[in-house]
Parts: C-alpha cells; structure tokens; sequence
C-alpha cells in the first residue's frame, strides 16, 4: 500500500514576484529516487489568496486522504528552513492577499490560542543536519497565508490521522548572499537543498515523524509491521543518499 503525500506550495504575493515553493512542490512530485518509491505524491500550488485555501485545501484532503500533508511557504528574510511546529489562532489585518482581501484578526472565532502538529520536528532537523542544510525548529509561522494553510490543514485532517507539517524556505539567493557576508564558510543554500531537504521530509517514515512513548502529543493508531519494514528500508535508502559524496 503506497503511501500518499500531498505537497503544496504557494504563488508570488506582494512583495516576493518569485516563490520558490511553487516549482519546488512540482519538482518533488516529480522526483524519481529509491527513498520516494513507495509514496504516491500529489502537487499543489496554493494562489497566496485566503479564499483559495479555503476552497482548494478541504477538497483535496477530501479527495486523497493523504497520510502527510506537506506544505512549504516562503520566509523571504530567513536564511534557512524553518521547521513550524504550530498554527496559531491569528491572522494579520494589515497585510491584504492577492485578492485584495484583508482578513480578520483570529482564523476561528472562539477557538484555541494554537494547533500543534503530531508530527515530530525533531527527526525532520536531524535529517537537516545530516544532509548539511541549515534548518531550525520555530512556533511562530508567522501571520500570513503559511499560518493559515497550517491551521486549515491540521484541522481537515484531525478525522483520518494524517500527519500535517509546514516548512519555511528561505530564498536561496539572499541565505546564500548572507552566508557570504558573515563569512560563514557552509556552502550557500541552493534550490538543490531546498530539493534534498524536502525530499527527506517527504522519505522520513511516518512512524518516525509520530510521538515516540515520552511523546507529549498524541499518537495515531499503531503502524502495520509490513508498513515499518518498508519504511525502514526506504530509511536506510534515504540515509544512503545522504552520505553520498557530492558528485556522486
């Protein structure tokens, strides 16, 4: 049984003309790799509008049922990933979508201050690191249209179990520019990270990505053994081509 993993990224919005999430999804989604070979991948790009979200994200959980919801945005001033770990109850009255639309204040009237992902953020930084891609767990995903598709997402998908995760990406060129300034010494962040980072997120098994037994969120319903073990293979596959030499 495939697993199914729904990739979504967002259009240009004022301010960014360029948005590199949108030919990131695609090119997941596309990606031929060892690692991806049991994942059925679904791409979606997102019009940075409120009310595309709200028309387009309900009938595509409804649709695929995916067991992970992967969506990237786009954090134009921070020069590596960021890892969200929660939607917040709020929404920016100032800045308009690309409708015009300024929305209001809180995204559900009367309800929690926050939704928090079961998936876990950890196992994603460590495969990160492993890769040599700058990448920091936050709870702030911000007050715009990244916040809001985090919320609606965890929310449509509370009935089925899947798992939900927003990553922030930087813009390639300005993490590059500011590692060079500072006389950082990392290579520069490239699309071709953006690429293998978000390639293991969508290759980490979900058993992985689910609370542990001192987790302190809640755990999904036991993963079938046949189900771990392929995961555990595509692990090790994914692992692999980590560690494999530049070049290779």
């Amino acid at each position: 049984m495939a697993l199914t993993v729904l990739i979504t990224g967002f259009g240009p919005f004022p301010g960014a003309p360029f948005n590199p999430t949108a030919a990131l999804a695609k090119r997941l989604a596309r990606r031929r790799r060892p690692a991806l070979s049991g994942t059925d991948r679904i791409a979606h790009v997102f019009p940075t509008s409120y009310a595309a979200v709200e028309r387009e994200l309900p009938d595509l959980i409804d649709r695929h049922r995916p067991d992970l919801v992967l969506l990237f945005g786009l954090a134009p001033r921070t020069p590596h990933l960021r890892i969200e770990a929660r939607a917040r109850n709020r929404r920016s009255t100032l800045f308009a979508d690309v409708d015009g639309m300024h929305p209001s204040l809180a995204i559900r009237a009367g309800g929690p201050t926050a939704l928090v992902a079961r998936a876990r953020q950890q196992p994603l930084r460590i495969a990160a690191r492993t890769a040599r891609v700058p990448a920091r767990l936050s709870t702030d995903a911000g007050k715009y249209l990244c916040n809001f598709a985090y919320w609606r997402a965890l929310e449509l998908t509370r009935s089925h179990a899947g798992l939900v995760q927003f990553v922030h990406v930087p813009n390639a060129s300005r993490a590059g520019a500011r590692m060079r300034s500072s006389g950082n010494k990392r290579r520069r962040f490239t699309e071709a990270d953006l690429r293998k980072q978000s390639c293991s997120h969508c290759s980490l098994p979900p058993a992985k990505l689910r609370g542990g037994a001192n987790a302190r969120l809640p755990r999904s319903a036991p993963v079938p053994i046949p189900l771990q073990l392929r995961w555990k293979a595509e692990s090790r596959q994914l692992v692999n081509d980590i560690r494999r030499p530049r070049g290779a």
